[in-house]
Parts: structure tokens; C-alpha cells; sequence
């Protein structure tokens, strides 16, 4: 191994800690062997439902070196985004809490460029590229095998320390870097979250059935949400953070620093009654910078009439 592999790996470290991040490991850039026959088996049971994305670049999943020519390590890092306050769920309908301030893709993308600017100053220059939840990569896999945490029977990545309310990022470069180990398990017999769950949707341990995950139906599915999820969608509108909420490690989630991940402040003011009347021009102003914005004017009007509909036949 490379003479500065630990000097460089104690730098990247103590740099992403000094830029905010919750946590940083390292993985050795190579195949995602298990993680192929996982991935394989979900796509063949249809769990990911309208996402046909999914299907695409399967070897670039799996497979860093795929993405990043000549890489040699990933380098996952955790973000986090549990709010100072919560928006009020009193006659008003829900929102997850990742979606309530700025579009983390942009925040967190901005915050990794400038981090890795500064290492290519004390490193000297080295090939990478930077991912926030974009592109064809098995964020929680890799956070996993660097040791951030271990993946909870909800799918997310969870630690001890923070619970799971973080986002996740990577850089894969061609360093070659000091790898860590995994974490252990600490779900043990918990069955919270697939009990809370109200579509079903977490059909064993660590497996979803995307199609009936309440965040699929508000955000991805492009289509008329089913009947299958009427009088289960306990009045969310993007996003569902039941199976975090309930989670005991979430408990230790402490509110975030970073001011751009502030509650927007129109959320914290709409009820029910102005969710109804909600016009194109002014789902633009209020989510102009949001991660809501993905839903497109139409899809969250489609999801605040089935919530109406819902309510109306109760």
C-alpha cells in the first residue's frame, strides 16, 4: 500500500468533519458482490416498480471503477438533516423532513467541491468525482462497508451515535486509501418500523417493496396513485419518514447546523385548506429551491386531491 495511504486517509477524515459531515469511512473501490444478487432478486420481484432507472446501468452499481476510471477507493460520508424545528401536522397535511428546507443535492454537492478543493491543495491533484444521491451508485452499500452504520430492516442506513436522519455522499477517487471495517448489527429483535409501516411496504428484513412505499407513490410513481394506498397515506403529500420516526435509534437525532436546511418558511404557515388551493405559480415560489420540486406542480396536486378524496370518504 501507498506510503501516504494513511496520512491521506487521516486527512480526508479530519478534513470532511471540519466541513460539517456526521461521519466519514473509506471502501476499496471494487465489485459489490452481494450486492449484485440483492439487487438482481428486487428488480426480478418488481419491487421497484414504475422506477425502470433501476434497471439501468446495473454494472455501474455495482462497480465503481465503472464510474470513475482508474478508482481506487469510496470514500461515503453521512449529512445531517434532522430539523431544529418540526413544521406542524395540525390540520395540515406532511411533508418529509429532508424535503423541508433546500435541495440537499445542491447544499451537500457545493459543501464536497469545496472539500475536495481544499485536499487537492494539501494532496496534489487526483482524479474523483463527487455524488450526492445522483448517478448510478449503492450509497447505503458503501456506507455500510466503510462503517458509517449498518442497514436497518427499513432499509436505511442507521448508527448508534445519530439514528438515521442524514444524507449520504461519496467521492470515488483514484487514491488509494486505508479501507475501514463494517459495523455490527444493531436492529436485534426491534420490529417497530415493519409494524408501523401502513402500506406494507417493508416485506422482510432490509426489503422494500418500492411500489408500496408511500415516498414511491408521492414522488416517484409519475402515473394515478393505485387504490391500494387509499386511507394508508395518514395524510403524507411528499415523502414518509414513518419507519424513522418510530425507530429507536432516532432518539439520539440531534438538530442540524446548517442554516440552508432550515425549515422553509411558507411550509410552517399552509393548512389543509391552502394545500387545496395551491396554484402553479405559487408551487414554483415556494419550492423553487426545494427537493419538492421533483414532484412537478401536477404530481403533488395528484397527491393532495387522493389525501382530499381519502378524507372525504371517512
Amino acid at each position: 500500500m501507498n506510503s501516504n495511504a494513511e496520512k491521506y486517509s487521516d486527512l480526508i477524515k479530519s478534513k470532511a468533519k471540519s466541513f460539517g459531515f456526521q461521519s466519514c469511512g473509506i471502501s476499496k473501490a471494487d465489485f459489490l458482490e452481494e450486492d449484485a444478487r440483492n439487487l438482481e432478486l428486487w428488480l426480478k420481484n418488481n419491487f421497484h416498480g414504475e422506477m425502470k432507472y433501476m434497471e439501468n446501468h446495473f454494472d455501474k452499481r455495482l462497480d465503481p471503477r465503472l464510474l470513475v476510471e482508474g478508482s481506487k477507493s469510496v470514500i461515503s460520508l453521512s449529512y445531517n438533516y434532522f430539523p431544529k424545528e418540526k413544521i406542524s401536522v395540525l390540520e395540515n397535511y406532511k411533508i418529509s423532513k429532508y424535503a423541508y428546507a433546500e435541495d440537499y443535492h445542491e447544499v451537500i454537492k457545493e459543501i464536497l467541491r469545496e472539500m475536495v478543493a481544499e485536499l487537492q491543495e494539501e494532496i496534489g491533484d487526483f482524479g474523483f468525482r463527487v455524488f450526492v444521491d445522483s448517478a448510478p451508485v449503492l450509497e447505503r452499500s458503501w456506507a455500510r462497508k466503510s462503517g458509517i452504520g449498518w442497514v436497518g430492516k427499513n432499509a436505511n442506513l442507521i448508527t448508534k451515535q445519530n439514528g438515521s436522519f442524514y444524507f449520504l455522499a461519496e467521492i470515488i477517487c483514484d487514491l488509494e486509501l486505508v479501507a475501514d471495517y463494517e459495523t455490527t448489527n444493531h436492529c436485534g429483535t426491534c420490529r417497530k418500523c415493519i409494524d408501523a409501516c401502513p402500506t406494507e411496504a417493508i416485506v422482510s428484513d432490509k426489503i422494500i417493496d418500492g411500489s408500496k412505499c408511500i415516498s414511491y407513490a408521492t414522488i416517484e410513481l409519475k402515473s394515478e396513485i393505485p387504490d391500494y394506498f387509499k386511507d394508508r397515506m395518514e395524510d403524507w403529500m411528499f415523502g414518509c419518514d414513518i419507519c424513522q420516526d418510530v425507530c429507536p435509534w432516532n432518539r439520539f437525532s440531534a438538530p442540524n447546523l446548517q442554516s440552508r436546511f432550515s425549515p422553509n418558511e411558507p411550509l410552517k404557515n399552509f393548512k389543509k385548506g391552502e394545500w387545496k388551493e395551491l396554484t402553479q405559480e405559487l408551487f414554483s415560489e415556494i419550492f423553487r429551491k426545494s427537493p419538492v420540486k421533483r414532484t412537478k406542480f401536477a404530481g403533488l396536486k395528484r397527491n393532495i386531491e387522493f389525501l382530499e378524496q381519502s378524507s372525504d370518504k371517512n
